[in-house]
């Protein structure tokens, strides 16, 4: 965890990420899960035994910055986590983590959620 509150300290919000890259298939990934809002993959900066990102196609900077209009993608993103929080073998509970801003140790200016 030390290190990505490290990263937070130097991320910036705008700009392409990582996620928009993996999404955009230019950097390849084991997918977990994939439809037409959302993708699912192991987080490389595992924090836990089993630990995956679920992340949004479109491009929401962070939490703070969602809108009303997000209200549906946000809810299908903890379904997502639901649904691939089971196909990993989760069955006795998990968290789901989202981090805000540099406060908050967000290190990637892309929404999304950690399951652990």
């Amino acid at each position: 965890m030390a290190d990505e509150i490290e990263k937070s300290r130097t991320a910036l919000p705008g700009g392409d990420t990582i996620f928009g890259k993996i999404i955009r298939k230019e950097i390849p990934a084991t997918l977990i899960h994939e439809d037409d809002q959302a993708s699912s993959f192991p987080d490389i900066a595992a924090q836990a035994p089993t630990h995956f990102l679920v992340v949004p196609k479109k491009p929401i900077s962070q939490l703070s910055q969602a809108e009303d209009c997000d209200a549906a993608l946000l809810g299908h993103l903890m379904l997502v986590a639901k649904k691939c929080a089971a196909q990993m073998g989760l069955t006795n509970g998990y968290r789901v983590v989202v981090n805000d801003g540099p406060e908050g140790a967000q290190s990637v200016y892309h929404i999304h959620l950690h399951v652990l």
